[in-house]
């Protein structure tokens, strides 16, 4: 009897520490993992978010670049951190979907051993070409794709990339190929594209609009269902003749597996609350990013659009035979 007891207060003890951990959390600084350097898109998403949600947490909020293997190593040092809340990953499609298809074996499942937390933020894409290509709409760009009697050089930020994956979206829509020229990042790509070395680029629509409204390149259409507050007068691909051709470098937050609910809850209405913040809103849309409504700034749409993102993702980057060297 002695024995059954002291296995059942074992048992109430373990089931009761979920809740304890969750009451007193966070209980010390919280480390948001960001698996790329300084400086980039995705540092300055957590940069900007990290004052809003330590005034909302009551504990300093981290920024700790883990860099290497296209952001797997970071993300792979939040599968492995405790369960607790106070290791955080922040991601976006290239990390948290393309990675699992790229790179030959992970070290981690990108949906088994992550929870999320919140949907963060959206940035889709544009299509653009240099201004010799004599097409003035969607529909004339394709039809001198088609009518091209060598294959058009569509420029990109490296293989596996965002540039990459979107135009072979493009190139399977249209029953086209292009000639892949793979540049070490998206930078290179504007000078080639300017000085007529590629023809074409699929871009994040905040990193090209100040060339097509300088009038340096031409654009065509958003990947996206609605047109964007950073390109409003660019029609998206449904409207200009490409319904569904959507793409779009979304970012979000995820915790290890095991974390408990109410713990995931707090952190998510800490970021939801410094999304809702008018200056994080404003330096978003600075930076091309659009913020979700807050019906889906949830931990079970982001579940729902990270498993949506691998199952249309994968077959496609697998099919093409892309993978990490």
């Amino acid at each position: 009897m002695k024995a059954l007891h002291g296995a059942m207060a074992m048992a109430v003890a373990m089931s009761a520490a979920p809740v304890c951990l969750a009451q007193g959390y966070p209980s010390k600084p919280v480390t948001i993992v960001v698996p790329f350097s300084a400086g980039g898109p995705t540092d300055t998403l957590a940069r900007i978010l990290s004052e809003p949600m330590r005034a909302s947490l009551g504990q300093p909020v981290v920024i700790d670049n883990t860099t290497g293997a296209g952001g797997s190593i970071g993300v792979g040092k939040v599968a492995r951190s405790a369960p607790d809340g106070h290791t955080v990953s922040i991601g976006h499609w290239g990390t948290h979907v393309v990675n699992g298809a790229y790179y030959t074996k992970l070290p981690f499942d990108l949906l088994g051993d992550f929870r999320p937390v919140v949907w963060l933020a959206s940035n889709p894409q544009m299509i653009v070409s240099r201004n010799s290509v004599p097409a003035t709409n969607l529909e004339e760009l394709v039809g001198w794709i088609k009518a091209s009697p060598k294959p058009v050089l569509m420029g990109t930020g490296g293989v596996g990339g965002a540039s990459h994956i979107a135009a072979i979206y493009l190139q399977n829509a249209i029953g086209a190929k292009f000639e892949y020229i793979a540049y070490r990042g998206g930078a290179p790509v504007w000078p080639a594209l300017l000085g007529g070395e590629v023809d074409m680029f699929v871009t994040q629509v905040s990193s090209g609009i100040g060339h097509v409204r300088a009038g340096k390149v031409r654009a065509y259409a958003v990947t996206a269902k609605n047109r964007q507050a950073a390109a409003p007068e660019l029609p998206t691909v449904d409207e200009a003749g490409l319904p569904g051709l959507h793409t779009s470098v979304w970012h979000g937050l995820w915790v290890p597996k095991g974390t408990p609910g109410s713990v995931i809850a707090r952190l998510n209405a800490a970021a939801v609350q410094a999304l809702a913040d008018p200056a994080v809103q404003k330096r978003f849309a600075d930076l091309g990013q659009e913020i979700p409504p807050r019906e889906q700034q949830t931990p079970a749409v982001l579940g729902a659009l990270h498993k949506a993102e691998i199952d249309k993702w994968w077959p496609m980057i697998k099919a093409a035979g892309i993978k990490a060297d």
